[in-house]
């Protein structure tokens, strides 16, 4: 039986990802692929590693930290804290192809060890009470329905002292329809996008605290007309690149984004959130 679950991980699966990904680096005469080679196709959200590490460098991160990246894609960010800080991650994703090509990066780059990466919800996480110092998450919001279920699974995880923190598409002031198709969703009926206060409200109730916030949309659209410009100039996308994630439609997708973004209907925002 279908549901949203299914849908959603159905919506994020393409066909020989992984043989696509090895033709790119080719075409780009990579042989032997680095973490930061692969940087282009797995951050797969707004402003990729610039605004991963704008996240990350407001948190305390070291080779003790047991870190769980929800929504985790290919592994990308999961890459990134590992190699940078040295820290144990675990992923976990809807799509069971994200997390077959994610383990097979991670043993190109011999970081296999350092992560683990499962398949699994956001809302019925397969992960021990109390267990990770933080948790991570990027764009992953728009796919789930129930914010409350989703914050609730993320204050069982984290120890206390943990934190949460997310930079995820969220609705501006502009309460207009969206228009789609979008990188998270092809149609409307699995599109879940709410303003900040839906996602403070149910940290509230689960008793997370909010530490900060920040508005992104100024980076968004900056971000994005240099992508643009440069696709222009190439003539067209690079070899290796998030549109490899998002099939036939991805400028489409990534314009009707950058559209919604300038009329106000949405905007990314970060938000941290600790655990007493």
């Amino acid at each position: 039986m279908e549901t949203l679950e299914t849908r959603v991980a159905a919506h994020y699966t393409t066909q020989d990802l992984l043989d696509r990904i090895d033709a790119a680096l080719s075409e780009m005469g990579v042989d032997t692929a680095s973490v930061d080679d692969l940087k282009p196709v797995d951050e797969f959200h707004t402003g990729g590693l610039e605004s991963t590490d704008a996240l990350l460098s407001q948190l305390e991160i070291t080779p003790e930290t047991k870190v769980l990246d929800i929504g985790c894609g290919l592994g990308g960010t999961a890459r990134h804290v590992v190699h940078r800080y040295g820290a144990h991650v675990t992923g976990v994703d809807l799509t069971p192809l994200f997390v077959e090509v994610g383990r097979a990066l991670n043993a190109r780059v011999h970081l296999d060890e350092a992560i683990d990466l499962h398949v699994g919800s956001a809302t019925d996480l397969p992960m021990d009470d109390a267990s990770f110092d933080l948790v991570s998450m990027f764009h992953v919001g728009m796919n789930i329905a129930d914010k409350e279920h989703l914050f609730a699974e993320v204050a069982r995880v984290l120890k206390p002292g943990g934190r949460f923190a997310l930079f995820d598409v969220m609705r501006d002031d502009n309460a207009e329809d969206l228009q789609f198709p979008l990188p998270w969703s092809e149609k409307p009926e699995s599109s879940f996008v709410d303003p900040a206060t839906v996602y403070a409200d149910a940290a509230e109730a689960v008793g997370l605290a909010l530490h900060g916030q920040r508005y992104r949309r100024d980076f968004t659209l900056s971000y994005f007309a240099h992508v643009f410009e440069a696709i222009e100039k190439a003539g067209g996308p690079p070899p290796l690149g998030i549109h490899l994630l998002m099939g036939d439609t991805a400028g489409e997708k990534l314009k009707n984004y950058v559209a919604n973004v300038e009329a106000h209907r949405i905007a990314p925002v970060e938000m941290i959130f600790d655990k007493p």
